[in-house]
């Protein structure tokens, strides 16, 4: 049995173990902000990247499937990225994938339009925006794995929840700069200037968070591993996919449950409050705010628990609270729609319990291919849950009202029984412990 690779012993977050976790959580945000801001601006961007003569719907529809572009490009760029994280460090993939987000977001807002260059405007459009998928591809992997193997053993948690919050932060920042977007400026200065600022914004300021990022350490246990030569010698993916199949199969079904959350209470409830009760889609996106405002503090409280309480009390009062709280958002709004800020505000709340995923990503996968293990496990069930999700979501609330919390329901109860069985088969393990790749005991 090899030995365990040196870890932070367990104890208090350190004065750089803080500004480790700021940064990641800092840049994570940045970077969900440019991947998110896009959709905020579809109408706009289909009016300026397509032939004017184009039916609009048929513009909105094309400039969707471009933002879907993004979706598509995440698994390949995230296990590219987690690839070489795994081979030549995690710091240099996490500063990338900052820069790859940065640079075609500053882009997009410099971009010529359709009126200038014609086609070669949407074609560009979709290049950019598979540069950002590839980039989001590797991002929340990636800062999952690096502040996971820089704090001490016994705070996992709190570090997971500190960035599972950043990144929530950033879908709030992308909300609030489009409000603010289109709150200053008249639509006919939207169209012909405003609407590069979000992108241009997003771009420079995500180009600082990479500057900032360089100041990280690599984390103390990729250096033992190339100290002493634990580097993987193999293809990580193959390693992966060869033996651990367990871990991948327990990573998928927790990520079903963290995009349930994520696309059906956070992104998709908006539009169907709208379509389902008549309320305004100001009252709706107002209410959202608060939602992901709750979701973000939810996310830290979330993992200082996991810390105290492990994964399995966590998840089971967590997940069941989640239930209770949909429940409470679709069946209330539907008897008094004015209860829809305050009932979505404690949903957003429940819905922090998704920080146990990256908790039982990390601890899933020995260090040697602990990047590409988590990136290919959630990228992949990201795209196909997350990408079904919708679909299947709307074509049920056609049929029955509560489609929606029936759905989120469903896949918590299979995500808390992930959590169960997972414990069952595996005890909690220690960072170093399951960096060295040893066995359970």
């Amino acid at each position: 049995m090899s030995e365990a690779l040196p870890s932070p012993q367990a104890g208090r977050l350190t004065r750089r173990d803080a500004r480790t976790l700021t940064l990641a959580a800092l840049g994570g945000a940045l970077e969900f902000y440019d991947f998110i801001i896009f959709v905020f601006f579809t109408v706009v961007i289909g009016h300026l990247f397509f032939p004017p003569d184009m039916p609009e719907w048929l513009q909105v529809v094309q400039t969707y499937g471009i933002f879907a572009a993004g979706y598509l490009a995440r698994p390949l760029g995230g296990i590219v990225m987690a690839h070489f994280g795994d081979l030549v460090g995690r710091k240099r993939m996490f500063t990338f994938s900052v820069f790859l987000m940065a640079v075609p977001t500053l882009l997009i807002g410099l971009m010529p339009t359709y009126e200038s260059i014609g086609y070669a405007a949407p074609i560009l459009l979709l290049v950019m925006r598979m540069a950002q998928g590839a980039a989001i591809g590797g991002e929340a992997p990636g800062a999952w794995v690096f502040v996971a193997e820089h704090v001490p053993a016994n705070r996992v948690g709190i570090a997971c929840g500190m960035l599972t919050g950043g990144l929530t932060a950033g879908i709030l920042l992308g909300s609030l700069m489009a409000t603010a977007i289109n709150v200053i400026y008249l639509p006919e200065q939207v169209a012909a200037f405003a609407w590069r600022i979000p992108f241009l914004v997003g771009g420079v300021f995500g180009l600082i968070a990479m500057y900032l990022r360089r100041w990280l350490d690599e984390t103390p246990v990729f250096e033992a591993m190339r100290s002493q030569a634990r580097i993987a010698s193999v293809l990580p993916l193959k390693q992966v996919l060869r033996g651990h199949g367990r871990a991948v199969v327990m990573s998928m079904m927790a990520t079903w449950m963290l995009t349930a959350a994520i696309v059906v209470v956070i992104l998709m409830t908006p539009t169907l409050m709208q379509k389902l009760h008549q309320i305004a889609a100001a009252d709706t996106l107002i209410a959202n705010v608060a939602a992901t405002v709750t979701l973000t503090i939810s996310a830290v409280v979330t993992g200082a628990a996991l810390d105290r309480f492990g994964p399995v009390r966590v998840t089971l009062v967590g997940g069941l609270a989640l239930i209770a709280g949909v429940y409470a958002l679709y069946l209330g709004t539907a008897a008094d729609p004015s209860r829809l800020l305050p009932l979505y505000a404690v949903v957003g709340f429940c819905v922090g319990v998704v920080s146990i995923v990256p908790y039982l990503m990390v601890h899933a996968f020995p260090a040697a291919v602990r990047f590409t293990g988590l990136s290919f496990s959630y990228n992949v069930a990201y795209a196909v849950f997350g990408g079904l999700t919708p679909l299947a979501v709307s074509m049920m609330t056609a049929v029955n009202p509560l489609a929606p919390a029936h759905y989120v329901a469903a896949i918590v109860v299979i995500g808390i029984a992930t959590v169960l069985v997972n414990a069952l088969a595996v005890p909690r393990l220690a960072i170093a412990e399951v960096a060295a790749g040893q066995p359970a005991r």
